[in-house]
């Protein structure tokens, strides 16, 4: 008796299968992106052109050694206060900016030996070449953290209105402009471009001293 041959299993449509799932697979997966630090290059260098005049009560100045200990004005510093104190600097108000005009928005101490208006003030973040990269890190969330935290208050006073349920307005605000960062949304990024001019970060970063 003849034996009777095993039935064949359609393996074409196994394989269309297969090629719809991965297309799906790669139309719905997002992936996240890698955005690291927001920094401005500087400018190319003109020997022609003079470096402005900077007081030092305009300069707050810090240091991480080579211990990963933190100098801020000269003076040892735990990495949990820097934000405050930075905060207190940008914050100041103590005099007027480049136009003559003070900072009616600001609500620092008025020190007249601290930074005279925001729009002067600059933090002056040096690291030695045997700093941790941790630490490094470490201190410069906490000085963007400052000025955040600035840029967010302001956020709130000013634009509150437009966004009631958000807990971090200026943060909202990003957030919104980033989802829609194909259309040219005059409104937003007015309102933005605003906060940052109240509040520039200007956040120098030296070079290490070489060995």
């Amino acid at each position: 008796m003849a034996k009777r041959a095993a039935p064949e299993v359609n393996a074409g449509s196994m394989a269309d299968i297969a090629f719809l799932l991965l297309i799906f697979f790669l139309v719905t997966t997002t992936i996240e992106k890698d955005k690291g630090l927001l920094r401005s290059l500087p400018p190319i260098d003109d020997s022609e052109v003079e470096p402005p005049i900077i007081k030092q009560k305009n300069l707050f100045t810090v240091l991480i050694n080579r211990n990963n200990q933190l100098l801020v004005e000269e003076e040892q510093m735990e990495l949990k206060n820097l934000r405050t104190a930075a905060i207190e600097f940008l914050d100041n108000g103590g005099g007027t900016n480049a136009e003559g005009q003070s900072c009616d928005y600001c609500k620092g101490k008025r020190d007249p030996s601290s930074s005279d208006h925001p729009d002067k003030a600059i933090i002056s973040m040096k690291h030695d070449r045997e700093t941790s990269y941790e630490q490094y890190m470490d201190v410069q969330n906490e000085l963007v953290a400052a000025y955040n935290h600035l840029r967010e208050r302001e956020a709130n006073r000013l634009f509150k209105r437009y966004y009631p349920d958000a807990d971090n307005v200026y943060k909202a605000m990003l957030e919104e402009k980033e989802k829609n960062q194909f259309s040219k949304d005059t409104v937003l990024n007015g309102r933005i471009d605003q906060i940052k001019k109240m509040y520039p970060m200007k956040l120098s970063e030296a070079e290490p001293d070489k060995n």
